[in-house]
């Protein structure tokens, strides 16, 4: 692994545990045992380490999503896998980190974004495809109008303003909210193994 992945991967750990604005160069270099100039030939600052982690982390989400997919026996099995990672994900990162997203950096994953280096999570089509196929969802499904509402399902679940006096977490929210649209596509076969996986990851 070179210096800069290095960088990256404690940026990223550090990040997650503390929050962007409380780590400092001089933290990540002690961390990494390594001279802050060294930290500076590579990156030029901490916004740029951030946008660096932002793509790293990226590419992992999808290398773990298509895993996932590739290793269930059926899509709702895969989603249910899913949710499960999403959950442990939120629950170890810290609130701080999530707090200095909201507050001072969406422009860097709006950039990102334009640039086709972060690619945008609103893609369910291979799913919906896949769904149908193994005669889970409704063989008449259109399936880019059923992907635009899954967007529109994901975007309302994560606003915080509309959620934010509940007691419940984001990712128990978006599961929710996915879950029941899905009841709405489905075959009986599909509503099935809805039953079936929500009983077996609420165990």
């Amino acid at each position: 692994m070179n210096i800069r992945q290095r960088i990256i991967e404690a940026a990223a750990v550090m990040f997650r545990t503390y929050g962007i604005r409380a780590v400092t160069m001089d933290m990540l270099a002690v961390q990494l045992g390594i001279s802050k100039r060294t930290i500076y030939e590579n990156f030029e600052d901490k916004e740029e380490i951030l946008a660096a982690v932002l793509q790293w982390m990226s590419i992992r989400q999808k290398e773990l999503i298509e895993k996932t997919f590739n290793s269930s026996d059926n899509v709702i099995e895969a989603i249910f896998k899913l949710f499960e990672l999403m959950h442990e994900h939120f629950r170890n990162m810290s609130p701080a980190f999530r707090l200095d997203m909201e507050k001072s950096h969406q422009e860097i994953i709006r950039k990102l974004q334009e640039k086709g280096e972060i690619p945008y999570r609103n893609d369910n089509t291979e799913m919906l495809k896949r769904g149908v196929k193994e005669g889970i969802f409704r063989k008449e499904l259109n399936i880019d109008m059923t992907n635009k509402c899954l967007f529109e399902v994901m975007r309302m679940s994560t606003d915080k303003e509309a959620f934010k006096n509940t007691d419940m977490e984001r990712s128990e929210i978006f599961r929710d909210f996915y879950i029941n649209y899905l009841r709405g596509i489905s075959t009986p076969k599909g509503l099935e193994l809805i039953n079936f996986y929500n009983k077996k990851y609420q165990a």
